[in-house]
């Protein structure tokens, strides 16, 4: 019932996504798909069971659901920041690992309105040709081109190749790499839902920004203390990020909390360490990120139906499109023992899986000792080689960015990406 809700959620806003656009009505269409999304986001129950994709009410809290779309939009044409935008809800970069390299990685000099985009999970020789006879004006490769940094754009490095091509061909290159893979709804929800629905956690759960990462406590004898203390505490942040509350004096004088950033931490304690009752009283917390629900990398599903190793096999094999996939069997398992409990992670996993109590890991690649402890500790593993782990997403995500679009923005799935390796 709890999928079956979500599927008619899901169909209904598409729907009305896709008429709105359809209709060219372009007064205010950041109002539209801000009100269609949030009527259907609010919908949604709450149960993780669903594998249908839609952010999380904890995202869309911290984000903007609606676009400021220009006057472009008269004629029917996008202009590249607008798409960013779009993008930026759908999965906002802020979720990306530290170590990433996502975002806008080429922009050429000129610009010119989008109208169509390429989706490829690797950007190659073979996919930028395809992209340039397509007529492509933006590319959003999933792993980034451009990952560590470079001194020289040269023609015998294929990756800088790749980009200087683009920059003379005009097209803007786009990845949004780990924040695709952290996303509520992004590639690894799609990679456990292959097996089923279930109860579904994340294993490396994303963390939000905080404003403030110190509270100091001190108290003060009279309120004309307190008013002083806070003219020299807001110098100290510039007035910008001081936040603070009182409670009521009692025989000790008046007990006081100040949160505070980073950089004013320490000319803050070095102004209350000036007064007598506030240095004597003062004690300073380190406050935690909070998590963001949903969101993260890996996934850990304890199925509604067990499957057995073979089956999973056969489901893995029908979801990501692949007539073969590698199997490590773990200590005392056979083809016919039942899995329970799945942990995902797109790509390279082992990091990400390593030491998570699961009947089966599946993800792209692993070392050779890697799945030897997985196996050693009774683990099944499937590999189904990197990309091989991640393709699959740019069907679902392509239908999801092109229904905030307008007709004029055509979406087309690479036909020239594919793994590099291939069973012989």
């Amino acid at each position: 019932m709890l999928t079956g809700c979500r599927n008619l959620s899901w169909t209904f806003f598409s729907l009305t996504s896709r008429r709105l656009w359809t209709r060219q009505s372009f007064k205010s269409p950041a109002a539209l798909c801000s009100s269609a999304f949030s009527s259907v986001l609010h919908s949604l129950p709450s149960s993780t069971h669903s594998h249908h994709f839609l952010p999380s009410r904890q995202s869309s809290a911290r984000l903007p659901l609606s676009v400021n779309f220009s006057s472009a939009h008269s004629s029917g044409l996008m202009e590249l920041k607008e798409v960013l935008q779009v993008l930026e809800q759908l999965a906002p970069l802020s979720l990306a690992e530290s170590w990433d390299n996502v975002g806008l990685l080429v922009e050429p000099s000129k610009p010119r309105p989008v109208k169509t985009i390429l989706l490829t999970n690797d950007l190659t020789d073979v996919v930028m040709e395809e992209a340039v006879a397509v007529s492509c004006d933006l590319i959003i490769s999933y792993h980034p081109p451009l990952f560590r940094p470079i001194k020289r754009l040269v023609q015998k490095d294929w990756k800088q190749r790749l980009a200087v091509r683009a920059v003379e061909a005009g097209i803007v290159i786009f990845s949004p790499h780990t924040s695709w893979d952290c996303v509520k709804g992004g590639v690894n929800d799609w990679l456990v839902g292959g097996l089923g629905s279930g109860q579904v956690s994340v294993l490396s759960q994303v963390l939000g920004a905080a404003s403030h990462s110190h509270k100091l406590e001190f108290t003060v004898r009279s309120a004309e203390e307190l008013n002083m203390i806070m003219e020299e505490l807001k110098a100290c942040d510039s007035g910008t990020t001081l936040q603070h509350s009182g409670s009521r004096p009692d025989s000790s004088g008046i007990h006081v909390s100040v949160t505070c950033c980073d950089s004013a931490l320490t000319p803050s304690v070095q102004a209350l360490l000036g007064h007598g009752t506030p240095s004597q009283s003062l004690s300073i917390v380190k406050l935690e990120k909070p998590p963001l629900l949903g969101h993260g990398q890996g996934r850990r599903s304890v199925l509604d139906q067990p499957v057995s190793v073979g089956a999973a096999v056969q489901k893995l094999k029908s979801h990501l499109g692949l007539s073969h996939l590698r199997l490590a069997l773990g200590w005392g398992q056979t083809l016919e023992s039942s899995v329970c409990t799945v942990a995902v992670c797109a790509g390279s996993g082992a990091s990400v899986l390593n030491g998570v109590k699961a009947d089966l890991y599946v993800t792209g690649e692993m070392s050779h000792h890697e799945v030897l402890d997985a196996v050693a500790k009774g683990t099944s593993v499937i590999l189904s080689d990197h990309s091989n782990s991640e393709r699959g997403y740019l069907a679902v995500f392509r239908e999801r960015l092109a229904v905030r679009l307008p007709d004029s923005v055509t979406v087309v799935l690479s036909k020239a990406d594919r793994d590099p390796l291939e069973v012989v």
